[in-house]
């Protein structure tokens, strides 16, 4: 007759040890941590995988924008010689894109390119003015392309634009303040 052995046999601890019934828990949970590793451990298994390519793609077509600083002769007196000052334009056009930038003649009445004017408060009055595209001031800068337009290349970049203003020697008006408002347009 073969007996099994059934091996150490064990004390149930006391009710109400300290001691034994904290022994008892770490033995809980650290029964419980190892459970959670082992099944961490077990691959998932998968039937299979597929795959689907996809194409990603971004269209840049030409585009500019173009923005303008304000350009102000100051405060003068008697209009006996040349007042110049200048200012700039910011043109920003997607790369290789050409463009050309052109200016109108204002919003004062009678105003033309070869002639621009500004005019006082009550617009009874003007005074002679006009915008360059070269430091010389011999370039009269305007709206037709080709004649005196400036034209560029965008870079993808800002690139900045010199306007050179200049009042000319004239009669001077009755003081106030003169203006007129210029567009600057890019075209590409």
């Amino acid at each position: 007759m073969s007996h099994a052995s059934i091996g150490p046999a064990r004390i149930p601890p006391r009710s109400g040890s300290p001691c034994m019934n904290a022994l008892a828990l770490k033995t809980a949970a650290l029964d419980v941590v190892i459970a959670g590793l082992a099944a961490a451990c077990v691959p998932h298994a998968h039937a299979g995988t597929a795959t689907a390519p996809f194409q990603v793609t971004l269209t840049i077509q030409a585009a500019c924008t173009i923005s303008a600083n304000a350009l102000n002769f100051g405060t003068n007196g008697v209009l006996a010689s040349n007042i110049d000052q200048s200012t700039t334009l910011t043109v920003t056009c997607s790369t290789g894109s050409p463009y050309t930038v052109s200016l109108d003649a204002g919003t004062t009445t009678g105003s033309t390119i070869p002639n621009r004017l500004l005019t006082n408060s009550g617009a009874t009055v003007t005074v002679s003015f006009n915008l360059y595209q070269d430091a010389a001031r011999t370039q009269i800068w305007g709206q037709t392309v080709g004649t005196n337009t400036v034209a560029g290349t965008g870079t993808g970049a800002a690139q900045t634009l010199t306007v050179f203003g200049r009042v000319p020697p004239q009669n001077t008006p009755a003081p106030n303040t003169y203006q007129t408002t210029v567009t600057a347009t890019v075209a590409f």
